[in-house]
């Protein structure tokens, strides 16, 4: 479901969409790469050697909740879905891409750009608001196959996580287990921020005031995505320099 580009927004729904954006975009310019393992987490995983399971189920559920980018795409995802059906459909699909190409990445040895990745996944964010918008039927007079693009963009996210675990350089030793045992925690912490998020957003849509506090959010999450694009390109182009 989406809303016309063009709807007004006031009062609350202005307060509550700038207070929302607010937090994304302060996380997100604060710290724009806050998800990255640091301090004994990256100790933890450069060091380890054969199978440890629980402690990389760990590491990923909370890799997953504190990566704002993803998160921020996961939400205006399932925003404005109703059906529980539609929602294990797209949170499905977006799953498949993301531990494809994390699973590809790291055991596979496939590298990339971790500032370009990153600043698609940004795109990700735009993307998925503009469309919660209806900005593509609006102004564009066409509607993308949503379904596509989150599986396109899932495989995107999942080079992401894995340029965080290639940086760390794991050992080889029990590398295949440790790396399906990230995976299932990343799904975990995914599958317990969306429980968070859906109950809230339910909450939320017996507000008489919903339409436009959603369009007000929306709007600012493409901010947010936009800041996130702009970092990312300025580093790499600085690290190119």
């Amino acid at each position: 479901m989406a809303f016309p580009i063009g709807m007004r927004f006031q009062g609350r729904g202005a307060a509550l969409g700038l207070c929302a954006a607010t937090l994304a975009l302060t996380l997100l310019a604060g710290d724009a790469l806050a998800h990255n393992m640091a301090g004994k987490d990256a100790a933890f995983v450069a060091a380890s050697k054969g199978p440890q399971i629980l402690p990389f189920l760990y590491l990923g559920a909370k890799h997953m909740a504190t990566g704002y980018d993803h998160l921020l795409f996961v939400i205006g995802t399932v925003f404005f879905l109703y059906r529980f059906r539609d929602i294990a459909i797209y949170v499905t699909t977006f799953s498949i891409g993301h531990s494809t190409t994390l699973l590809l990445g790291v055991l596979g040895g496939v590298h990339v750009n971790p500032y370009l990745v990153d600043a698609i996944i940004g795109l990700s964010v735009v993307y998925i608001a503009f469309d919660n918008l209806g900005g593509f039927k609006t102004l564009l007079g066409v509607q993308p196959n949503t379904k596509l693009a989150i599986l396109g963009f899932g495989l995107v996210h999942g080079f992401g996580l894995a340029t965080k675990v290639q940086e760390l350089n794991p050992s080889a030793q029990g590398l295949v287990p440790n790396m399906l045992s990230f995976n299932v925690g990343i799904e975990i912490g995914q599958l317990l921020v969306l429980c968070a998020a859906l109950a809230l957003i339910v909450w939320w849509r017996k507000s008489e005031a919903f339409s436009r506090q959603a369009v007000v959010t929306n709007a600012l999450f493409m901010t947010a995505g936009f800041v996130l694009m702009e970092y990312q390109l300025g580093m790499y182009f600085m690290a190119s320099a």
